[in-house]
């Protein structure tokens, strides 16, 4: 049950993270919305009213510390009794590593895993004054295993991975649970473009959507669930179990 539940959700302007922001709203919990860009977050938002819900939003870019902080203090004076965080904003700089530059892989680095941990630093601030509560990392199979000219989205996610183990143990006498789950394929597009072939290339024969990412993060919050902490899920149709060879 999620009804009593306050959830942070980042990224919550597209892809996975409205995928989770209309999947907590829908059963009932109390979202609060954040993104870098303000029109699409907007979007969710309606998305979200829809459902009869009234989302917090603020825009915030989550490679700039001082935005988080203020962020975490905005919720802190509304009142605001968080249950879970959802670390789910990313981006990646697809480039030879010939020539990516140092700033484009501190801009990667500060997003993706800074900002993971600093969203967790300050949401736990929150939850263990109410008793503790739920972290979910978004990593990504590429923190596993690779395509060429991924290095900063691939070191940053592997980092998250880590992140989430360290902070399991750091944060479990205050009764907050963190886990980690890694998307691999998941469809934010037109479903109905994918290719037979996109589909059998899977074991679980078919491409994932955001609803199956939205699903692994409602059981890794829900607090029947407090024995599971440290956790990578892996939610990729079986791809990283299966040998590939060349024909």
């Amino acid at each position: 049950m999620t009804h009593e539940l306050t959830v942070l959700i980042t990224g919550a302007g597209g892809g996975i993270g409205r995928g989770l922001a209309l999947a907590y709203a829908e059963r009932g919990a109390n979202v609060v919305l954040v993104d870098r860009n303000a029109e699409a977050l907007e979007q969710t938002a309606a998305l979200a009213r829809a459902e009869g819900r009234e989302p917090l939003v603020r825009a915030l870019d989550l490679s700039d510390p001082a935005e988080i902080e203020a962020c975490f203090a905005w919720l802190r004076e509304r009142g605001v009794k968080l249950g879970a965080l959802v670390n789910n904003a990313g981006l990646g700089a697809w480039k030879s590593v010939y020539d990516l530059s140092v700033a484009e892989w501190d801009y990667v680095l500060n997003t993706n895993l800074r900002g993971t941990f600093l969203c967790a630093r300050e949401a736990a601030k929150l939850m263990r004054e109410t008793g503790g509560g739920a972290i979910v990392n978004i990593a990504s199979t590429r923190a596993l295993m690779s395509e060429p000219n991924s290095e900063a989205y691939a070191a940053s996610k592997g980092g998250i991975l880590a992140l989430t183990h360290a902070l399991a143990l750091s944060l479990g006498p205050d009764r907050i649970r963190v886990n980690a789950i890694s998307p691999g394929w998941i469809e934010n597009g037109d479903y109905a473009a994918l290719r037979p072939v996109d589909h059998a290339q899977h074991p679980a024969q078919r491409v994932g959507r955001p609803d199956d990412i939205a699903r692994a993060c409602l059981y890794l919050t829900d607090p029947g669930n407090d024995f599971v902490t440290g956790a990578n899920l892996v939610v990729d149709g079986g791809m990283t179990r299966k040998m590939m060879y060349e024909e």
